[in-house]
């Protein structure tokens, strides 16, 4: 097996971060890759939850954290929120040294008990989120258009796309966990049914030590996979995993499980864009669905590659999530974030890239089909007419984001067509 390490995005991000703060805390799903990311800028490590050790750093952690702490700089402190104390710790030893880029933390959950936190951290600690691999680091996008280079002004990026759809839904079951990337075939699809196994048996009752009903869990994640990229309410949830009439599940329960699939970082909802418009439309303010990586809906539906392949409307939902994620990414780098836009007259964008300098880009997210990339470049323009461009800038692009067109390339209308296999940072 290839032992390399493939650079991630995150490391640039990190090196920043490292050189402003005294410490950096990773957030981000298991297996995403932020041990390892992190262990490239680390001199030292110390492993939380190493079982050989786990129950005296627990001890240590209690009675004396400082020990915990001392090492060579800066030192990486993985899985830390299995003993929260260690927070405070950080933070004083970040006080008494007086210098920046101490400490990295690596958490795969938030803490359960906060009790144990007393500081907040500010002006101590950078946060960053670490999610799984994008097409880009993968090395399955040409990379022949940059985002940056759009935020940029550069209209003239452009070239093939050789993905295929066959190839497109494997990589979307397959999804972008570094070691399923490594290893390729039926390893690699393997990787994540055995991640969403993880998830209903183990890691969503271990996560705050509150015991959770393994039937449900599969039930909601079904749900949720089938509810990807929509607004679904709590109420149309919890009727479609009633729906066959011999299961009923609460509100309550279903936020509760909701709230924990969150604070293990399997689902990242997208927040509401609110722009300024030049008419009074009323704008939709419910959170968009989507889990982490597509490839947990897939394995939470039991489909894989040929299942996507005749059932396009679904690949079309699990398309977007993946789609999704490598925004995510890439805005996380550019400083900004990614919303959703839905209005009362059901106009909606499929994703705002929004950087903290005010430029923004709107983007709609089409599998492919002359037909629904029409449509898609429809919306844009629509959306783009309503913006208040007196109280607020003009897009910086109008993008439809495809997965099988046959290249990357700039309408005469100005709208750019890019299949998510040529783009990047």
């Amino acid at each position: 097996m290839e032992k390399t390490y493939r650079p991630r995005i995150a490391d640039e991000i990190l090196r920043h971060k490292l050189e402003a703060m005294g410490a950096v805390l990773i957030e981000g799903a298991k297996a995403c890759g932020k041990t390892t990311t992190a262990a490239q800028h680390a001199a030292s490590i110390i492993n939380m939850d190493d079982p050989s050790h786990a129950a005296q750093y627990l001890q240590m952690s209690d009675t004396d954290p400082t020990l915990l702490l001392a090492g060579a700089t800066p030192r990486l402190i993985d899985e830390w929120q299995v003993a929260p104390k260690l927070w405070d710790a950080v933070r004083y030893a970040i006080d008494h040294r007086d210098d920046d880029g101490q400490f990295i933390l690596t958490g795969s959950a938030v803490p359960a008990d906060r009790s144990k936190i007393s500081h907040s951290g500010t002006g101590r600690f950078a946060w960053m989120t670490m999610r799984p691999m994008t097409l880009w680091e993968s090395g399955e996008s040409s990379g022949s258009v940059s985002l940056r280079g759009l935020f940029g002004g550069r209209t003239n990026m452009g070239g093939p796309n050789e993905m295929t759809l066959t190839t497109l839904a494997a990589i979307t079951c397959r999804g972008g966990w570094p070691r399923a990337v490594i290893r390729g075939g039926a390893r690699a699809m393997a990787q994540a049914r055995e991640y969403y196994e993880a998830i209903v048996r183990f890691d969503l009752s271990r996560c705050d030590g509150v015991a959770r009903n393994e039937n449900t869990t599969r039930r909601l994640l079904r749900s949720y996979a089938r509810h990807q990229g929509t607004q679904a309410s709590i109420a149309t949830i919890r009727d479609d995993i009633s729906a066959s009439g011999d299961y009923s599940v609460s509100d309550t329960t279903i936020e509760a499980y909701l709230a924990a699939l969150r604070r293990i970082f399997v689902i990242e909802d997208t927040a509401a864009w609110n722009p300024n418009l030049r008419s009074k439309t009323a704008v939709r303010t419910a959170d968009t669905r989507y889990f982490t990586d597509p490839s947990l809906a897939a394995a939470a539906l039991g489909i894989g590659p040929n299942d996507l392949i005749a059932d396009l409307a679904t690949f079309g939902l699990l398309f977007e999530t993946l789609a999704m994620r490598d925004l995510r990414v890439y805005a996380d780098a550019l400083g900004g974030d990614v919303f959703h836009y839905r209005d009362k007259t059901g106009l909606e964008c499929d994703a705002v890239i929004h950087l903290r300098d005010g430029r923004y880009g709107l983007v709609e997210i089409k599998l492919g089909g002359d037909v629904l990339i029409a449509e898609a470049v429809k919306t844009l323009n629509s959306l783009s007419s309503k913006i208040d461009t007196t109280k607020m800038r003009e897009p910086s692009f109008l993008m439809v984001l495809t997965g099988v067109a046959p290249y990357a390339y700039r309408r005469t209308d100005g709208v750019m067509v890019v299949p998510l296999s040529t783009l990047a940072i």
